[in-house]
């Protein structure tokens, strides 16, 4: 585990809340789904965010929700390239067991919000995977670099509007959809979200040691 000062490299906007920080990666080796605890250099407060960048990328990218009330995150929208930071990591276990990356194994992602940060880390890092990622959203333009997603493999369940995939939660398109019961399932997000999932898909016969989560509130 490595701790010390990184360079912010740049910034890419997504919403008008949401931003990827790029961070300089100094050779850092994580695995997809790992994450990091990242404040301003100097700052006593940190917090953590998943990795969004693939294994093979030159950065350290996190994708940020800028929070009403959160010291972390609007500190981070305010960083410029140059700027320090103090990143600790990697750090969790919310990774792929590499006996599941044989061929014929299925992956269900379930998401809501940046709970997707991990999700994007797996596949750009791992192309073969044969997954379906539901991504829980309020509204299409919140579906975050959707384009690095294979088109047939990312549903992006809206609740707000209707011109995203599926209109409702990602609940409701687990609750209207058969899943094959050899599936592994991760779900990353809020608490309810993955407690009711959990729930379904343990009724549509999935395994508990078919089922990883990380709870992100």
């Amino acid at each position: 585990m490595n701790e010390s000062y990184y360079k912010v490299t740049g910034r890419r906007e997504l919403t008008d809340t949401t931003f990827v920080l790029e961070i300089e990666r100094k050779n850092m080796d994580f695995e997809p789904g790992q994450h990091l605890l990242v404040g301003k250099a100097g700052d006593m407060h940190r917090r953590e965010y998943s990795i969004y960048s693939g294994i093979n990328d030159d950065t350290l990218d996190v994708l940020i929700r800028e929070v009403e009330n959160g010291e972390v995150s609007k500190t981070l929208k305010n960083t410029r390239p140059g700027d320090m930071l103090e990143v600790q990591g990697p750090l969790g276990f919310f990774t792929i067991e590499e006996s599941f990356l044989t061929t014929g194994n299925k992956f269900l992602f379930i998401a809501t919000g940046t709970g997707i940060s991990p999700f994007h880390s797996m596949v750009k890092s791992l192309p073969r995977l044969d997954y379906l990622l539901l991504h829980g959203i309020r509204y299409a333009t919140e579906a975050y670099d959707r384009e690095d997603y294979d088109t047939q493999r990312y549903v992006a369940c809206t609740t707000r509007d209707a011109s995203g995939d599926f209109q409702g939660r990602v609940t409701d398109y687990i609750r209207k959809n058969s899943i094959d019961p050899n599936t592994h399932c991760y779900l990353c997000g809020n608490f309810e979200m993955i407690r009711e999932a959990m729930d379904l898909l343990e009724k549509k016969g999935v395994a508990n040691d078919h089922l990883h989560a990380e709870v992100y509130f």
